[in-house]
Parts: C-alpha cells; structure tokens; sequence
C-alpha cells in the first residue's frame, strides 16, 4: 500500500506494475563511466542491478545517489542544457508486477491539485515528466509551447492524471482516500500450526463517497510506501493573534481576497512573511494587481542560503525580479518599485484585532503597521498523524518533528526502507527529495528493493 499518489507515487506504480527499464543498446551516455558500467550487463534490467556501484561517483543537485542515477539516465545532459535522449527502454514484463494499491485524497497528482492552476512551475517543464511519456510530447499534442521552459500547475496535474490512464495504472489507484492509521500487527497464522505469524501493517482509513459519506476500510499490507509529501501543514510562526481571522497560511486566501474584491489597489497593505518561492508568488501576484506590500522576512538579502541566491537568472526572470525588490526597496531608502516594502531581517511579534501588526528589527527596535491582511508563507511540514507518535521515531532526529529540508525521514539511500521499521519506506519530500525529477530515483529504490523481496528478480 502507499499512501500518497503523487508523482512518487505514480512513479513507483508504474514501476510495480511491470514496466521495467533496461539499457537501451548502442546509446552513448555522455558520462563515460557510467556508460562502461552499463554496457557490463545490458541484458539485466536496471532494477536488478547494483544500485550502489551505478550511482558511485555520479554528482548532481540532489543527494541522493540513486536519485541522481535515475535522473541522469532518463535526461543525461540536462543540468548542462544538453537535451541527449534517455538511455533507458523500457519493457512491460507483466509477471514482474507486484500488487500493490496506491491511495490518495485528490485525483492522481496529489497536491498539484490543489495549487493555483496558473502558478507556473519553478522546474523547467521536461523535468516535470514521468518516465517513458515525455511531459513536453504530451504539450504539444494539447497545441501548446513551454513558456520559457516551464510549465504551469494546472498542466501539470493533468499529465499525471493522463499518465496514469495512458499507462493503464489507474486499477491501483483509489482516489478520494484519507488515511488514518498505520500499525504493525501480527498476521493470523494462515496455517493452524504453532509458528509464531509474522508482522504485517495494518492501514486504517476511510473513502469518501460521492454522497459526501465516509466509508471505512482496513487493510493489511506486508509493505507500506509513505508518499504523503509535505504540503499538508503550513508552519505557523507562533505568535499572538496568529488565529486571528485575517491571518491566513496559503496563497489561496488571497487570491480569493482579489477575486471577492475585500483587497485591492486602495486597500491597506498586505503582509507576505517569508522568503521562500510560495512567499515570492503571492509577493508577484499582489504586485501584478497593483495591491500595497509589506514583506518581512528574516535572513539578510545576500544571505546564500536565501534560495534566490541559488537560482540562475536566466531561467528565473520573475523571481530575479522579486530578489531585486527586495534588495532595492528597503524601508529605509525608497526605491523605483511602487506598492512595496522589504523589511529584511525583521520578524513579526504580534498580530492585533484592529489588523495591526508589531514587527521587531535585528537590534531590537519595533514598529506598528496596520494591514488588511496577513500571508505567513514560511514553509509546510507533512502531516504524519496516521503513524504512531506522528512519525517522530522515523526521523533523523527523533526528538524533532519530521521536516523535508531539515529533519527527514531516516531511510537506507539505496533502498529508501525506513532504518527504524523494515517494510516501511518514506519517497520524495519526506525522504528529503524536494524535486519532481529526483523523487522519482526513490521509486527506482524501493521497487528494486520491493522485487528483491518478493523474489521476482531474474537471475
């Protein structure tokens, strides 16, 4: 069972169902070393190999080994702006599938569902695609470009809906399921022998019906894949008047505040606290409806972990543009961007009924704005509740709450199993894949892994 039918998700049921990836014969993969060791056994799939000797010496933007080998076979050259065909074929071995069911809220896609449709991707749009159905193919069948190589959210959600049919997955997918409980139990013996049974995971949950009712369900699983990603729970800053009503912690809220007309360009500014991509799209949406900005955030602008420092120009025109505000538009000097105010290494103290906000500078001095509402975009954690202590005891640091950038789960890097509960395995965010492309190295892992166990790996 995996719980979570994103594109991790997605990607590990096309695994499971048989689909298999071996090398394609007579490609030439830009990485000589890797090419040599691929032409060692080109009759073996992929899954079968040594994921550890594959990925051995492979470099990359992400940290996982596999998730770098995957990623570099499917798009060799990319982060070079190379655009080499994928090394990899693929073959549908129907007597290698393993059953499996795949489970999830919304339609397949997961939270690409709940996004604003016209958000565009901070990935470039190929990188977006699943394997063997090339995302930009399947634009130009709808009659539509990339603009500037990147893809928008509603297109997006569509793909993986389409994936999922086109490739013949959708019998493992039950939609419209809330998950509620993960537990080891142990399995009546089958036999009526005296061996002690072995464990197997019970999941707990219910479908909700199209009549709005809930219907429970209980399954027992020997495997359980935890797919969830992290956009559940926006993180709260933990402050006074943060439940307040005008407080919100998703973009959605003001975009339903444009649409309803309850802010605009005469309103009372807009505070955006964060300085992450999410706060730069709601800082780019108020800015384009003319609304009056306050942004606070708590890193100095030239901080290189600020995540604009790390993204090229080129690629990025929009975001550059809110880095530049940011750093010319500083309360205390006026610059050329009208309707907006950055307030670097500031943070909020308090918020109060009659909408005014204090906010505290580095050396301690505070001011009092008033504002016609609040957007605290600081991130997300996953929500985990279903698992005992809320999936605490998997973590790297088991006196943390899990969180995909700085406490993830502890998984083995070749395999992605949890190392503190065999047969439980932890894909994409909550493994510490942030990024479409390498969360898909994870599936790669776990249905190796999967197939190993279940014995249907050839010799």
């Amino acid at each position: 069972v995996f719980s979570g039918n994103g594109p991790s998700g997605i990607c590990l049921s096309y695994l499971l169902s048989g689909y298999t990836p071996y090398f394609k014969r007579h490609s030439l993969h830009p990485h000589p070393i890797l090419q040599r060791k691929m032409e060692e056994a080109p009759e073996v799939s992929v899954l079968d190999q040594d994921l550890e000797y594959l990925s051995e010496g492979l470099e990359g933007r992400s940290h996982s080994p596999v998730a770098l080998l995957f990623d570099t076979l499917q798009r060799p050259d990319t982060d070079f702006g190379g655009t080499a065909e994928s090394v990899l074929t693929w073959w549908h071995e129907p007597d290698r599938a393993i059953p499996h069911l795949v489970l999830g809220r919304n339609a397949p896609g997961g939270a690409w569902h709940s996004i604003e449709g016209s958000m565009v991707t901070l990935s470039r749009g190929e990188w977006m695609g699943l394997p063997d159905l090339p995302f930009k193919e399947w634009l130009k069948q709808k009659r539509r470009g990339l603009r500037n190589n990147r893809a928008t959210a509603e297109d997006i959600a569509q793909y993986y809906q389409h994936y999922v049919m086109k490739k013949g997955l959708q019998k493992n997918f039950r939609c419209g399921t809330v998950v509620t409980s993960v537990r080891k139990v142990s399995a009546e013996s089958i036999s009526n022998s005296n061996e002690r049974s072995p464990e197997v995971f019970q999941v707990d949950g219910f479908f909700k019906t199209v009549e709005g009712d809930k219907e429970p369900f209980s399954i027992n699983a020997e495997n359980v894949v935890l797919a969830t990603g992290t956009y559940d729970n926006p993180t709260w800053l933990g402050v006074k008047g943060e439940n307040l009503s005008y407080v919100h912690h998703q973009l959605a809220a003001l975009e339903e505040a444009v649409k309803n007309n309850s802010v605009g360009i005469m309103s009372d500014p807009v505070l955006i606290v964060g300085a992450g991509l999410t706060a730069a799209d709601a800082i780019l949406f108020a800015h384009h409806c003319n609304i009056p900005i306050i942004h606070v955030f708590r890193r100095r602008v030239t901080d290189p972990g600020l995540i604009f420092n790390q993204l090229p120009k080129m690629m990025y025109p929009e975001y550059h543009k809110v880095h530049q505000m940011m750093k010319e538009q500083t309360a205390a000097c006026a610059g050329p961007y009208e309707c907006y105010i950055s307030l670097p290494e500031h943070h909020v103290l308090s918020f109060s009924k009659d909408r005014k906000c204090i906010l505290q500078d580095k050396n301690g001095c505070q001011k009092s704005y008033k504002i016609s509402m609040a957007l605290v975009l600081t991130g997300s954690n996953p929500n985990l509740s279903f698992l005992p202590n809320d999936g605490i005891d998997l973590a790297m640091d088991r006196d943390q709450p899990v969180n995909s950038k700085r406490n993830p789960i502890d998984v083995d890097p070749f395999t992605y199993e949890c190392t503190q509960e065999k047969g439980l395995y932890a894909l994409g965010p909550l493994a510490g894949d942030n990024f479409v492309r390498f969360v898909q190295g994870g599936a790669l892992a776990v249905a190796s892994s999967l197939l190993k166990k279940a014995n249907k790996n050839p010799p």
